[in-house]
């Protein structure tokens, strides 16, 4: 047997990110093994910029927020988030509410402005920048300007649907693009609308897949030509698993299905990855925000998060996005909804607190590479495992026990190369095998 390096960390509610030894196993009937089939080549993990999260570093001292910092991008320490969502305008985890024009009838965007962003969400991007150079950044809005809605108001209606309202609003798009590469900052992706079948009481906005389709066709799509913009467009970020109606609606049309480059779930819309992946193999899926939570940070909904993350990567996601990478004690949103995040700031002690769901990322994130493929499994242990192979030929093996007991796992990675491997009760756990 060739010589192989087997690295397995395990992180249980008791102990965080410990080294555990790897057995061989030869002869051994596995209960997890590869089916021989590679997936989807993966591009990257993150989180999204909020004004709430930034606010909540600023209340650290310089040194513990560039740990903190580091710990979430550096591409040789913790997370290594290379794939990162920003809001165009308020998000619910904004400080305030604002668009970037709210200068009623200016249909040509001449008094657009990321002023605001200048002093909060642009600072927060250019750390993670600092730090992470190849960076991806998609953007999507919460809310239109007020002016542009019916009625005019922040957190309810819809888009005005005349065209000269629709032509401003994809002018608006383009408009916020330029304005960050001016920046320095380039915008990868744009997702036409955050949550776009719900009417929230924080930043929204309804629309129909119908007049998704006819936005991203005809006006989207051809304002972005004109003005040489090389940001994909994208069918985002989906909160429902209505299929039919949504998705379907806006990709069997070819012209919205040439404009498009991908579809991203929120995680409303988990049901819906999997019909959308067998329908449509040839474009990109990802999973835009990661399950909210209750401000907790319990070890049971990291568990939980767990089987979501396993869910969209074996449904073919490109990418998985965390939601809030850092909030106060509790998570409040500005307005009353309590909140996970993978960083607890407290502003009384001014410490940071990695919680549960940072190692659940860090377990997936730390190891997994841009450009790696998911490789397919087979066996008993299947439900709660990925694996994926990194361009360097390394295999990463991702597994969950749920159970309060300690498990035994026996993985064969080739025929001649089987490894027992114990899994502790309630522990996540990453095994990395290079030869």
């Amino acid at each position: 047997m060739n010589q192989i390096e087997i690295t397995h960390i395990s992180t249980t509610p008791e102990s965080r990110w410990k080294k555990q030894k790897v057995q061989i196993a030869s002869g051994k009937k596995s209960n997890l093994y590869l089916d021989g089939s590679l997936h989807q080549t993966f591009e990257g993990f993150g989180g999204c910029f909020n004004e709430l999260g930034w606010i909540a570093l600023e209340k650290l001292s310089v040194a513990d927020r560039k740990k903190v910092l580091d710990e979430l991008f550096d591409p040789k320490a913790g997370c290594r988030f290379n794939f990162c969502r920003m809001p165009i305008g308020a998000s619910d985890y904004g400080a305030e509410w604002y668009s970037l024009n709210e200068n009623e009838g200016d249909f040509a965007m001449k008094k657009f402005s990321i002023k605001r962003d200048e002093e909060i969400l642009i600072p927060y991007i250019r750390e993670a920048l600092k730090r992470r150079k190849d960076l991806k950044i998609f953007a999507s809005p919460w809310s239109p300007p007020t002016w542009m809605k019916f009625p005019k108001v922040y957190n309810y209606g819809t888009l005005i649907w005349k065209p000269e309202y629709l032509c401003a609003y994809a002018l608006y798009f383009v408009k916020f693009i330029a304005a960050y590469a001016k920046q320095g900052i380039r915008i990868d992706q744009i997702h036409v609308q955050n949550e776009p079948v719900a009417d929230q009481k924080f930043p929204s906005c309804l629309w129909t897949g119908t007049q998704m389709k006819e936005f991203i066709r005809d006006y989207l799509a051809p304002a972005f030509k004109k003005a040489g913009v090389s940001a994909e467009i994208w069918l985002g970020t989906l909160n429902t698993d209505d299929y039919n109606h949504f998705i379907h609606a806006v990709l069997s049309d070819p012209k919205a299905l040439a404009a498009i480059t991908g579809v991203g779930f929120q995680w409303a819309g988990k049901g819906a990855i999997a019909r959308t992946e067998e329908s449509w193999p040839g474009i990109k899926l990802m999973q835009t925000e990661n399950e909210c939570g209750d401000g907790k940070n319990s070890w049971d909904y990291a568990i939980y998060i767990h089987e979501l993350i396993r869910h969209y990567l074996s449904h073919g996601a490109n990418a998985y996005v965390y939601w809030n990478m850092v909030l106060e004690p509790r998570g409040k949103s500005s307005w009353g909804w309590e909140q996970n995040s993978m960083v607890v700031v407290d502003p009384k002690t001014r410490k940071a607190t990695y919680t549960p769901e940072y190692y659940v990322m860090k377990h997936f994130s730390h190891y997994i590479n841009p450009g790696a493929e998911r490789l397919g499994l087979a066996g008993s242990w299947t439900s709660n495992s990925t694996a994926f192979q990194n361009p360097d030929g390394s295999v990463v093996l991702n597994v969950c026990n749920p159970h309060a007991q300690a498990q035994e796992l026996t993985f064969q990675l080739t025929e001649s190369k089987v490894f027992r491997i114990r899994l502790e009760g309630q522990s996540l756990n990453t095994v990395v095998l290079k030869v």
